[in-house]
């Protein structure tokens, strides 16, 4: 497509034992976001740097009102967000023993996903950074709490 637009045609599939029916997300993907993981990554890793929403709308031709949502829900979320990638991290490498706060909330929960996503690069082989942030919260970083993330096994 133009523009740098890319058509996407999620897999659908059926549950054996339920025949619930569900839609398989690629991992470069986020729930019910239009934009790929990584452009909404990049905002938020900006937005912890200190730069602004509106800045930040520029830089990556998005409208500041989706970045500034994107940047309220994680910023909602950055707590739970916070934990779950710890734990993901811990879990991943045993010689973590904890993780330094860096600063904010926000940026601390950003921090984290850049641990653990290295913490599974070195487990399982190298992937794109916000492929691996989305793998391990199901596709639901900016989603409401009551959405369950998938736990570290």
């Amino acid at each position: 497509m133009s523009d740098g637009l890319k058509a996407v045609r999620p897999r659908r599939s059926r549950c054996r034992d339920c025949s619930k029916t569900s839609v398989l997300l690629p991992d470069y993907l986020l729930v019910r976001r239009v934009d790929e993981a990584a452009v909404i990554g990049s905002a938020l890793v900006q937005k912890a740097g200190g730069i602004g929403h509106r800045k930040i709308a520029l830089d990556i031709c998005r409208p500041e009102t989706t970045v500034r949502s994107w940047i309220r829900r994680f910023r909602e979320n950055s707590e739970i967000l916070l934990e779950h990638f710890v734990n993901w991290a811990l879990a991943l490498d045993a010689t973590l023993s904890e993780i330094v706060p860096v600063g904010s909330l926000f940026a601390d929960a950003i921090n984290a996903i850049g641990i653990a996503a290295r913490s599974l690069s070195i487990r399982f082989g190298p992937k794109p950074l916000w492929s691996q942030m989305s793998a391990m919260c199901g596709g639901r970083l900016l989603s409401n709490t009551n959405s369950p993330f998938p736990a570290p096994s």
